[in-house]
């Protein structure tokens, strides 16, 4: 590595000219790049905490060091400096958010849904109506947390087309809006990360990060930072534009098969099979889903970054399929 000053910082001189392709960051004894698709919890963390006058010029490297939009340069790196403008407007101009009735209806009726499906269960439904209910749940919770979230907004791995394809159909049955939009939103998340700009910000309050972002009209600021996300690389997939442009009927065709199944292949009655295959499958997957923007926040342990608010809940990251081991 590069040779160290009297002073334990490391000579903006000595950098390897190389890595001038992604961000650098230089603190005290460390220098960070961002460079591929490394992981950039560190380096959000330093830029967090190092004083501005510490940071290289821009100008030493052909890439902005602070706003990063290449795929190939981090492409998720939190954006620290403009994290702090947004705070700072934040307590200039406080926002007043505006509730959409249609949305809390649409949840009011879900979950009283929910509750016969419960009481089905415990009563009348068949053993097997309640067990593909339960496998459909870690199905569309795995399409969004396998799929939506790690394949496609983090692109931390490949997959073939089967295999997307099996996602896609399960983040359609899981009624969180197409996986274009839903990556948009959390890249929004992770970029400016419990700010106004974050479309669930903890900061706004438990019950706000867990569902009551769905019901109130997104913050201007995350509709305005959120068109500087490059989502080209999704919309260039074949699939997933499918699945934007048929969403509208993906929808309820993978509702009408989840309730298919128990009434074609055992018997089960039209309406258990509603509420229980359906309406409960569907309130218990979102929970599922949104706990982790909001319990996954809130309680748990700080093992690698004590600065940030998302944390490592271990029984919750059981019940997850690991998405709560969040810091």
């Amino acid at each position: 590595g590069p040779s160290q000053a009297s002073n334990g910082e490391i000579p903006v001189a000595s950098l390897p000219s190389s890595l001038c392709g992604g961000s650098a960051v230089v603190t005290g004894r460390s220098a960070v790049f961002c460079i591929g698709e490394i992981e950039t919890t560190l380096l959000s963390r330093i830029v967090r905490e190092t004083p501005r006058s510490t940071v290289m010029d821009e100008k030493m490297c052909e890439n902005e060091i602070i706003h990063v939009t290449r795929l190939d340069d981090c492409y998720l790196a939190t954006e620290a400096r403009e994290i702090e403008q947004l705070e700072e407007e934040a307590k200039q101009k406080p926002y007043k958010f505006e509730i959409v009735w249609p949305n809390v209806l649409i949840q009011i009726v879900l979950h009283i849904a929910a509750l016969i499906g419960l009481y089905q269960v415990l009563t009348v439904a068949s053993w097997k109506t309640t067990a593909w209910m339960v496998l459909m749940v870690f199905y569309g919770t795995n399409s969004i947390t396998a799929g939506a979230h790690r394949l496609w907004t983090h692109k931390s791995y490949k997959a073939n087309f089967w295999v997307q394809l099996f996602y896609m159909i399960g983040s359609s049955m899981s009624v969180q809006n197409d996986v274009i939009e839903w990556a948009r939103d959390h890249r929004c998340h992770h970029k400016w990360s419990d700010s106004d700009a974050d479309p669930h910000n903890i900061n706004n309050g438990f019950f706000f990060a867990h569902m009551g972002w769905l019901m109130v009209k997104k913050h201007p600021k995350v509709k305005e930072m959120g068109a500087k996300i490059d989502m080209s690389d999704l919309e260039a997939d074949p699939l997933l534009a499918f699945q934007r442009n048929y969403y509208i009927f993906l929808v309820p065709l993978t509702q009408f098969a989840l309730a298919a199944v128990p009434m074609y292949f055992w018997g089960e009655d039209m309406h258990v099979a509603f509420y229980v295959a359906v309406a409960l499958r569907l309130t218990l997957q979102l929970h599922g889903t949104w706990f982790i923007n909001s319990l996954a926040h809130t309680y748990g342990y700080k093992p690698f970054d004590t600065k940030i608010s998302s944390v490592d809940n271990y029984l919750y990251s059981i019940l997850a399929n690991g998405e709560a081991w969040h810091n």
